[in-house]
């Protein structure tokens, strides 16, 4: 019998597109500019989608759309040296062939966004615990999800 804590998890990561696509590169994935809390709450085997709300960190084009999928890779995050005083804890992810899916189409169905006409606030969580698996299969058809 499978208990409530089996099986893997679904989770909601947000960065902006050029940081995912960065990230799909490396084959990593970190949260909150690189904190280690976040990456800790990820286990081997979790799948991971990333929203990113603009296209550059710092600049002001929206983008609005689900930009990645993946599954964690590793038994637990590890920390790397990016020069100076930062160093972000990471998590190695596959990620799988995905397509870019605009998210407004797609608030009324999705149940972990409440209040919907405030959709935006719910990723200033950075990452968000997803019981559905509803965005995945907008993002990809893979039939392990």
């Amino acid at each position: 019998m499978k208990t409530a804590n089996s099986g893997p998890k679904f989770w909601i990561g947000v960065a902006s597109k050029n940081h995912i696509e960065n990230g799909i590169k490396l084959g990593i994935c970190q949260f909150c500019h690189g904190a280690q809390s976040p990456a800790k709450r990820l286990k081997k085997g979790d799948f991971v989608i990333y929203h990113s709300s603009k296209v550059t960190m710092d600049g002001p084009e929206p983008y609005q759309k689900f930009t990645a999928i993946g599954v964690v890779t590793d038994d637990a995050p590890y920390q790397v040296s990016m020069g100076d005083t930062f160093n972000p804890f990471r998590r190695n992810i596959n990620y799988f062939d995905a397509k870019h899916v605009e998210i407004k189409p797609l608030i009324a169905q999705l149940p972990f966004i409440r209040v919907k006409k405030s959709w935006g606030a719910v990723f200033s969580l950075w990452l968000l615990f997803n019981r559905s698996r509803i965005v995945w299969h907008y993002c990809t058809s893979n039939d392990r999800i």
